[in-house]
């Protein structure tokens, strides 16, 4: 396991579409859940006896909401308690807004090297449509600021399927973020979760969104774009630079194991996958116990399952031969039929020994993975 998440869930102020874990004015927090979290970072660090950590990632929220010196200490902590590889891959999430030239300069010095900025639209009237506290000129302040710092790894998350966006506003989002030449692009398609403001005004009739057919070509445009500027999609919605993809997401997606640390934050260890407590109180006074919650063993079969949609979701798609070695019974023997069908309908293609969802694979790609789900 080389692998770790550090949950930091404050924010200024959550988005209209924002189903995460995470609070606005919590100020009076931040120290003791620091506090929480460098405990529980200590009383798990046996788990990585003689392992290096390869990548390291701080999700949120937005981590650069916490101050300077609570994210020092975090990160102290982390290189006491754990060996860190010298080529480690270490991320830190940021929203526009909060990363000042001390802030940034800040977390370059302390070994961040990777930034993920959250900008979403270029156009301010769709960020305030969003609830985003940002405008575009407070993200191309930051963007240029953390260059100058020395970031040589940026990756920009934008958004699209958004209410009341056109075609064409998505198509200068994507020829402006791209000119900017970050080394990776993350462009997602918005989806309205339960529990958030814009899903209350979904259920009103109140959420003007794109048609289906509108939001795929939204995506057909998106790889368009991306490809002539250098970009390749290496996932259903991530694009990077030759050699930029992101290493921790990658975890994920290959269904390799990882440790979550701090508020509600999740984790996949010896087959098993469970999450931290989700009251911040009640995590803020288990002083670093292991409070893993719902934990759930996973057969054989899931663990199987899990690999495949896990794994069709990358360009690069499945391998036999990673199937073979891991499960030790050929892909062909637990999923030949599925796979047979989906190859007639268009739906997979293979090449050598991988497996990966075609074009019409990925419009379609629930579909996909129903396939591969566990009965």
């Amino acid at each position: 396991m080389h692998s770790i998440y550090i949950h930091i869930p404050f924010c200024i102020k959550k988005c209209f579409y924002c189903d995460f874990l995470s609070f606005a004015g919590k100020q009076a927090l931040y120290a003791n859940y620091t506090d929480a979290l460098i405990l529980e970072l200590q009383k798990k660090a046996p788990l990585f006896q003689g392992e290096c950590l390869k990548t390291i990632f701080f999700g949120g929220g937005t981590p650069t909401i916490l101050p300077i010196p609570l994210l020092q200490n975090i990160m102290n902590a982390i290189f006491k308690y754990y060996t860190v590889s010298p080529h480690a891959e270490i991320t830190i999430e940021a929203n526009p807004g909060t990363l000042s030239p001390p802030v940034l300069k800040a977390l370059y010095q302390m070994g961040f090297q990777r930034l993920s900025i959250g900008l979403q639209a270029w156009q301010d009237i769709l960020l305030q449509k969003l609830g985003r506290v940002h405008t575009l000129s407070m993200f191309l302040e930051n963007y240029y600021h953390a260059r100058e710092v020395g970031f040589k790894n940026i990756n920009i998350d934008i958004m699209f399927s958004l209410p009341e966006q056109t075609q064409a506003q998505w198509e200068q989002t994507l020829y402006e973020v791209a000119a900017l030449q970050p080394e990776h692009i993350s462009a997602y398609s918005l989806i309205i979760e339960e529990g958030t403001p814009f899903f209350e005004l979904f259920q009103k009739n109140k959420l003007i969104l794109p048609e289906e057919e509108q939001d795929r070509k939204m995506y057909y445009m998106t790889k368009e774009i991306l490809a002539t500027h250098g970009y390749h999609p290496y996932e259903i919605s991530n694009f990077s630079k030759k050699d930029y993809e992101c290493r921790h997401n990658k975890v994920y997606w290959q269904t390799k194991h990882y440790l979550g640390f701090g508020l509600g934050a999740h984790s996949y260890y010896q087959n098993k996958r469970f999450h931290n407590p989700y009251d911040i109180k009640k995590y803020i006074a288990s002083k670093g116990k292991i409070l893993a919650e719902d934990v759930e063993n996973l057969t054989m079969t899931e663990l199987q399952s899990e690999f495949m949609f896990m794994g069709l979701r990358m360009t690069e798609g499945v391998s036999a031969t990673t199937f073979k070695k891991r499960f030790g019974v050929s892909l062909q023997s637990v999923y030949g039929k599925q796979i047979e069908i989906l190859l007639k309908q268009n739906l997979l293609q293979q090449k050598q020994d991988h497996y990966f969802l075609t074009e019409r694979g990925i419009d379609l790609s629930n579909t996909v993975f129903c396939y591969f789900l566990k009965d």
